[in-house]
């Protein structure tokens, strides 16, 4: 996610240099075929075209930023959870003989979300995952599809475990089930906008209409502009340009790109507090890297 309030210009380069200069090369082109070929250039109604079609891309956006605020809350979701498990583990198990218990779900919680962080950006697991797991229990989780839910599942059996071992009451243990539901439930929202896409419409037909306004805006301009419609015509297709890649940007919100939802500085924020809650030194938080906290 960019956070520096001043956009970098080697952000906004690699954004769009591609179209623009697509734009730009065939703005040219335009005006120097007026210029030397001669044609009449029709009278388009562009100003119509362009009210639609910039109510259709924002539409469009609008709808991205949803996906990608609903991505946020559900992380906000996932930390206050993680929390609660953990406060809850360190308050419910106090016998002397469920410390070690009582770290080992703390702990699992901490590899979970980094499990979860990397299925939703498509990576390998690293270090994170493993680091917090003892050896042996981490191959039944891991070795699942769905490794982040394996990870859970041994959470709540580890939480059985200590009420058969009369540690906890039934009481104390649907309270501590009632939190790994609601981490389930984030964990469930999360897939779901990772796999459901937008509706092929929202993005197939924005992108046509964009490239297609950008197509005829220096044929209908180049009469009133002249030799200066490179140059207008160019920064009024960049805006619509800008408005559709708003919308790709935004789209999924773990993309693991700049524009992603930070998970990664999120996940510490939990290493943190749960570390800290059981008296172990925590790491540092995630500093920007450029203007950009993953």
């Amino acid at each position: 996610m960019i956070v520096s309030r001043i956009p970098r210009v080697s952000h906004i380069v690699r954004e769009v240099w591609r179209p623009l200069l697509a734009l730009a090369v065939w703005d040219v082109l335009v005006t120097v075929a007026y210029f030397t070929v001669g044609f009449d250039a029709p009278a388009l109604p562009l100003t119509l075209f362009g009210s639609v079609l910039a109510l259709f891309l924002g539409f469009r956006d609008n709808s991205a930023y949803q996906r990608w605020w609903e991505g946020r809350v559900l992380w906000g979701s996932m930390i206050n959870s993680s929390r609660s498990l953990a406060r809850a583990a360190r308050s419910f198990l106090s016998n002397p003989d469920a410390h070690e218990l009582k770290r080992s779900i703390i702990l699992r919680q901490i590899a979970y979300v980094n499990a979860l962080r990397c299925q939703l950006r498509r990576q390998d697991r690293d270090e994170k995952v493993l680091r917090f797991l003892t050896e042996g229990e981490a191959e039944p989780a891991l070795a699942r599809v769905n490794a982040a839910n394996g990870l859970l599942d041994g959470t709540s059996r580890r939480i059985e475990d200590a009420r058969q071992k009369g540690w906890i009451d039934t009481i104390q243990q649907a309270q501590m089930e009632r939190v790994l539901i609601d981490i389930a439930n984030a964990q469930g929202g999360m897939e779901r906008l990772k796999n459901t896409p937008l509706p092929n419409q929202y993005r197939f037909f924005p992108t046509i209409f964009t490239h297609l306004f950008c197509i005829l805006l220096p044929i209908s301009l180049v009469e009133t502009l002249g030799i200066a419609t490179p140059l207008g015509s160019t920064v009024a297709g960049l805006m619509f340009l800008a408005a559709l890649r708003v919308g790709d940007d935004l789209v999924d919100p773990f993309a693991n790109t700049v524009h992603d939802v930070p998970m990664s500085a999120m996940c510490r924020t939990i290493e943190i507090d749960l570390l800290q809650g059981i008296g172990d030194t925590p790491p540092e938080p995630l500093a920007p890297e450029r203007g950009v906290l993953w």
